[in-house]
């Protein structure tokens, strides 16, 4: 291998870098006019190199920041003393359309030929930011659920479970049993999703869980009809929130019973070539087409659906650090994986 020391490389060479960089970059001199342009701002504001230089920078300044800018500017030309973070702040920038970016600029300072110049390294942010924005709207709609949950559910929950224990001191039922542990498990639920939203987490504490009677236990509490399971290796133990873990489980055995029909088989195994399990059924499966929108909030292809069971096991698989993919079955059903 041959090595170049800085000296050997020829200015054509960080040129045709600065050329191809991802980032766009602007070099402005101390009269804000731009005096270089690289081909990636046209990808970010829509102007060619050609069309900004010669210009003012104000060009791509929105008109409302437009003071603030050549403010800062020559005041930084007179004092030295730096008034924003030069390693990296959020600025809106205007497209030649008209419309505002969302950029992230590091800002530099360099002479050439005696003259003072300054280039801005600009990132467009606009898909950072609508992330942003998911999930803020996702932790409005989690308050909004804990609201729910305190105020519409708790109480009838209390009431029937007190009439549950009133039915098991006078008569000898075995589905009350049942009942009970049911509405105990929702109970649970609730408190933990109190708990977890007022400390914006998606998890709570971990512990060693051996799976197959997790999922023998997250089974029972969920209405199976003629359902089957089968759990076809020996699964060992992880380590996850139980409470959380149980949810993500009953919820895919709900997903598979309430699109496979009441007499689906459910599938559990381990992943073949890393760790996690897989979950599939023989139902009608997920068509690739809208794969990446079943754990979307809201989003059910049922109509009776509240489209937050696949995007709760989301959650929880995110929370863990896990990872959730859906495939096809070997019967033509739904195939979850997940890998830890």
């Amino acid at each position: 291998m041959v090595s170049h020391s800085p000296l050997a490389i020829g200015d054509d060479f960080y040129q045709t870098l600065v050329e191809n960089a991802a980032e766009g970059m602007l070099t402005i001199d101390e009269q804000s006019t731009i005096v270089y342009a690289n081909p990636a701002i046209q990808d970010i504001l829509g102007y060619s190199p050609d069309e900004l230089i010669g210009s003012s920078k104000m060009e791509i300044i929105p008109d409302r920041l437009e003071p603030v800018h050549a403010a800062a500017l020559e005041s930084y030309v007179e004092t030295g003393e730096r008034n924003i973070d030069w390693n990296g702040i959020e600025l809106p920038a205007l497209h030649k359309d008209g419309h505002e970016v969302p950029t992230l600029i590091s800002l530099r300072e360099h002479e050439h030929n005696g003259e003072r110049y300054f280039t801005g390294i600009i990132r467009d942010i606009t898909e950072r930011r609508r992330r942003e924005e998911q999930l803020q709207d996702q932790k409005e709609r989690l308050n909004e659920f804990a609201d729910i949950l305190t105020h519409d559910i708790r109480n009838p929950l209390s009431v029937a479970r007190g009439y549950t224990a009133i039915a098991q001191d006078d008569h000898e039922i075995p589905e009350l049993e049942k009942i009970s542990e049911s509405l105990m498990r929702i109970d649970n639920l609730v408190d933990d999703v109190l708990e977890l939203s007022k400390e914006g987490r998606s998890i709570g504490d971990t512990e060693p869980i051996e799976l197959e009677g997790c999922l023998r236990e997250s089974w029972n509490n969920v209405e199976t009809y003629r359902a089957t399971l089968r759990i076809e290796d020996e699964l060992g133990s992880i380590t996850a929130d139980k409470s959380r873990f149980q949810e993500l489980l009953e919820n895919l055995f709900r997903n598979a019973i309430d699109h496979g029909g009441e007499d689906v088989t459910v599938r559990v195994g381990r992943l073949d070539g890393k760790p996690g399990v897989y979950v599939a059924d023989d139902g009608a499966g997920i068509s690739k087409s809208i794969r990446s929108e079943v754990f979307t909030h809201g989003y059910s292809t049922n109509r009776e659906g509240t489209g937050y069971g696949l995007s709760i096991v989301h959650q929880i698989v995110e929370g863990h650090g896990w990872e959730i993919e859906i495939t096809e079955s070997s019967e033509g059903g739904a195939r979850f994986e997940i890998a830890w």
